[in-house]
């Protein structure tokens, strides 16, 4: 999931989550009660953002954006979801539409869970 570089900083911009289609931001996530999504997600992350967000999942505090943050924490799943999907390359952020979905949603739920 590398939500790398500074995609979630253009996506937590509010005019990114703007764009989101709002039948995509009212998305909830259908893993999020499963208590193998959160583990499931960190390994995601470890294998995917983690070098671009850091094993914290702070940034860098330039180009690479927490994923701690009020932005991602105020996001609704769905939001989320879309962003993983879509990505922002002028940002570095690299779509993910190649995970498949279920994956996405576990990457969610664990980002949910550092918040």
């Amino acid at each position: 999931m590398a939500v790398t570089s500074g995609a979630l900083a253009g996506a937590v911009s509010d005019s990114l989550w703007d764009h989101v289609p709002p039948r995509n931001h009212i998305r909830t996530n259908p893993l999020a009660n499963r208590p193998d999504s959160v583990s499931a997600g960190a390994l995601l992350y470890r294998e995917h953002c983690q070098q671009c967000h850091m094993p914290d999942a702070q940034g860098d505090g330039k180009k690479r954006p927490p994923l701690r943050s009020e932005h991602i924490r105020t996001a609704s799943d769905g939001d989320i979801e879309w962003f993983l999907r879509q990505g922002d390359l002028r940002h570095g952020m690299p779509s993910w539409s190649g995970l498949p979905e279920a994956q996405r949603w576990q990457i969610v739920a664990y980002l949910k869970s550092l918040q």
